[in-house]
């Protein structure tokens, strides 16, 4: 019987998992770290324990179904890959956390205010030592790469994609800050500009890329496709957070709604909302708006406006339509590549839409 997509994607994670933990286990001897340092081994341990709190893995699901594009037989650097995918992600979620002063991140407590509450009359210490574990995630994450057993024309390739992926996120999250100083509404080829430099690239096109080349195709030559792929799943995936953020079901997702609205985001939902209303209704939005005291009784009621004005119907026909999008570029694969990962690329757009329906 042929293994679901679904069901590999089980695999794929149940897998990782075991060899996330076994990595960060195998750290602290490979790491050369001063003997006396007790803030190291503290540093790696925050580290572990926010990186194995992931959820589905779809970074290391790409990887292994873009592998399997050109073949099903095992593929010698998927691993490490993956790994590098993973600890890329672990350094975003640090920085992120901080330059939202999250305390919370998948169900614990973030590695800002992990260090907040171990240093409480240190702030500064906290706040260095939280950036300096981001960024040793992301040294981590191109090391691992630098030690895979694979050709060294492959494991450069590898580790310029990675290089390059975090540049462009990086490039991007300053593009995010600097989107919600503008006075103007962005435009959607703003937003499509932002989400595809700041999660697109690294969480579809590189690791597309990664499992290409581990397993022995050039993706330079697939560049464009691959690209336009890889932006309009961003798209999909951007709209469907910032649907959800506004008219998700908080209790279904276990955080509130509004988080955009109350930090002042321009947001996709937010910028259609401003786009949609005039008058009182404007009013109430733009009181919400930037508003950190904001009550979920006035969000309720931004998100009733929104409904009213057909923002989130906007917002679910956009999603459908750039789905559509992703799932014809990735027929166009065929019968370049085997068929069964094909569809799967082609089912993956619609169905992370249909995940906030």
């Amino acid at each position: 019987m042929t293994e679901q997509p679904l069901d590999r994607a089980a695999r794929y994670e149940r897998r990782f998992n075991a060899l996330f933990a076994a990595y960060f286990d195998s750290l602290g001897a490979t790491l050369d770290a001063p003997s006396f340092s007790r803030f190291t081994p503290d540093c790696l341990d925050l580290l572990r324990d926010l990186s194995l709190r992931g959820g589905k893995r779809m970074r290391v699901v790409l990887l292994h179904e873009a592998a399997r594009l050109v073949t099903d037989e095992p593929v010698e650097g998927l691993d490490a890959a993956a790994l590098s995918v993973e600890l890329l992600q672990t350094h975003g979620l640090v920085h992120d956390d901080l330059i939202d002063d999250s305390a919370t991140r998948r169900g614990g407590a973030t590695t800002y205010y992990a260090y907040r509450e171990r240093f409480p009359g240190h702030p500064r210490a906290a706040l260095g030592l939280t950036v300096l574990a981001g960024d040793l995630a992301l040294a981590l994450s191109l090391r691992v790469l630098l030690d895979a057993r694979v050709p060294v024309e492959v494991r450069q390739a590898m580790v310029e994609v990675q290089t390059r992926a975090a540049a462009d996120t990086f490039v991007g999250q300053i593009a995010d800050l600097e989107r919600d100083f503008a006075s103007a509404v962005p435009d959607d080829e703003v937003l499509h500009e932002v989400a595809d430099r700041k999660s697109a690239r690294y969480s579809v096109l590189a690791p597309l890329q990664l499992g290409l080349l581990a397993a022995g195709e050039q993706p330079a030559a697939h560049e464009k496709e691959l690209r336009r792929y890889a932006r309009l799943v961003g798209i999909c995936g951007q709209l469907r957070d910032d649907y959800l953020d506004l008219f998700g079901d908080a209790a279904a997702m276990g955080k509130p709604t509004g988080t955009d609205i109350r930090e002042g985001r321009r947001s996709y939902t937010v910028a259609r909302l401003l786009s949609a209303v005039s008058g009182a209704e404007r009013a109430v939005v733009e009181e919400a708006l930037g508003n950190p005291a904001c009550a979920p009784e006035t969000v309720a009621a931004v998100r009733e406006i929104g409904e009213r004005r057909g923002v989130a119907d906007r917002m679910r026909a956009d999603m459908r339509e750039y789905a559509e999008q992703a799932r014809l570029v990735a027929e166009g694969w065929r019968p370049r590549w085997r068929e069964e990962a094909v569809a799967f690329f082609e089912t993956l757009p619609r169905w992370s839409v249909e995940r906030a329906g």
